[in-house]
């Protein structure tokens, strides 16, 4: 008897794991927004907050990719964004880089 029980209790375990992988939403039901930015694709609402695994160094390369210079002054903020400062055609300008890639001036 206590067989059948515990053969019962693995089979309904079982069939409970499937089910609930099964209602597991797309991560972006619209597919519009791209999960990294290309310098001529950047996502609209940049910067975006999120859990950033860009170095310093990468950082400081991507913002040159972008087009700026003099990248200086660069900062992980606690929103995951890196901040600093560069220049770009000659001015200076606040810098902003997500975890996406997107690259913001201000």
């Amino acid at each position: 008897m206590n067989k059948f029980i515990i053969a019962s209790a693995i089979v309904a375990l079982s069939a409970s794991s499937v089910f609930a992988q099964a209602a597991t939403p797309s991560a972006n039901p619209n597919g519009d927004t791209p999960a990294v930015a290309t310098p001529s694709d950047q996502n609209t609402t940049a910067p975006v907050e999120g859990a950033n695994s860009f170095t310093e160094g990468q950082a400081k390369d991507r913002i040159v990719e972008g087009g700026y210079a003099d990248v200086t002054e660069l900062k992980l903020d606690d929103k995951g964004v890196w901040q600093g400062k560069a220049t770009k055609d000659g001015k200076p300008v606040m810098v902003s880089l997500d975890y996406q890639g997107n690259i913001v001036a201000k």
